[in-house]
């Protein structure tokens, strides 16, 4: 047999067994594997899910009162911003006003909060100097 031809043989016939193990993992969702649309890998893996199951759900966060290390309630969550990239960056916190009206609203990045369960603490926050803030506006 010409070696050309030969070589074509193998390299199809692996490419048949890669492709059916492809086939197999996507199929099978209980192994712990991702389906895959395209190119691109979708969805959290078993492992990963078990790791971020332990973490804070946004609704469970949204609108949780915010307090400072002298356990004063300083103001409410009101939004999460994700930024470009994905990652959450700001909380913005709605420190007084009622029940949305009056309010003032600051960013505040999420790493400069102290705690998040069981409370929302921001240590060194006060409302006054939270107050004094720029504030937060929305974009249209």
């Amino acid at each position: 047999m010409n070696p050309t031809i030969t070589k074509k043989l193998v390299l199809t016939a692996l490419a048949s067994m890669a492709l059916c193990t492809v086939a197999t993992a996507q199929q099978t969702p209980d192994s712990g594997t991702i389906p895959i649309a395209g190119e691109i890998t979708l969805g959290v893996s078993v492992a990963q899910t078990a790791v971020i199951a332990t973490g804070w759900r946004a609704s469970k966060l949204v609108h949780a009162p915010v307090y400072n290390d002298r356990d004063q309630r300083i103001g409410r969550v009101d939004d999460f911003i994700v930024a470009p990239d994905g990652s959450v960056s700001v909380a913005i916190v709605d420190v007084g006003g009622f029940l949305g009206l009056d309010g003032h609203r600051v960013a505040i990045p999420v790493q400069q909060f102290d705690q998040i369960s069981p409370r929302i603490v921001l240590s060194g926050a006060t409302k006054d100097v939270l107050l004094k803030m720029p504030e937060f506006k929305y974009a249209a």
